[in-house]
């Protein structure tokens, strides 16, 4: 039986290299294994310009591990199996495996699905997952704005579920944030 390496989601924050938390930089300077999110056909490393823009160098010999952009349930599912049977695969090799994330690791993340199913291959592989700076804190922060104070609610929706549904929401809760980063909504009081 193999000894794997552990399988580390690296969260990036939103392209800000003063937001990138200590434990995510040193992951990612470390010699390890670096993988990835990517689309098919677009070219061998996609969105390298936000890694570069955090300061960290994705070397040439980086895994992309590729996650098409659709809602098809089982396009998706075909994608992370295949995903997370190759980083099981480099796992097995003993070495860590870094899967660099834009945004936060845990908030609407591909890290979400492949660690799930690298854990339905191989239950024994470690995953650890480091929070980063979301895009939307980030965003409230630099406008000097808050998303929720006191006993407000707050939701936080993937921006696939488009702009139509956030007036129904906005009469559920105080604050609507799209995902990645887009501009909120408020009520007003």
């Amino acid at each position: 039986m193999p000894r794997y390496g552990k399988l580390i989601g690296a969260s990036l924050g939103p392209g800000d290299p003063e937001l990138i938390t200590r434990r995510a930089w040193a992951v990612s300077a470390v010699r390890c294994t670096l993988a990835v999110p990517g689309e098919k056909g677009r070219g061998r490393l996609v969105r390298t310009g936000h890694r570069r823009a955090c300061g960290i160098a994705v070397p040439d010999d980086a895994e992309q591990l590729v996650f098409p952009m659709t809602r098809d349930a089982e396009i998706l599912g075909k994608a992370w199996a295949r995903a997370a049977l190759r980083t099981v695969e480099l796992l097995a090799e003993g070495r860590d495996l870094v899967f660099l994330v834009e945004g936060d690791a845990s908030t609407f993340s591909t890290f979400g699905h492949l660690a799930r199913v690298v854990r339905e291959l191989a239950p024994e592989v470690v995953v650890e997952t480091i929070a980063g700076v979301s895009s939307f804190a980030a965003a409230a922060a630099s406008t000097g704005s808050t998303l929720a104070e006191e006993d407000e609610t707050l939701a936080v929706i993937p921006a696939a579920y488009g702009v139509g549904v956030i007036d129904h929401l906005l009469d559920e809760f105080d604050t609507v944030v799209p995902a990645q980063g887009q501009a909120s909504a408020r009520r007003s009081h």
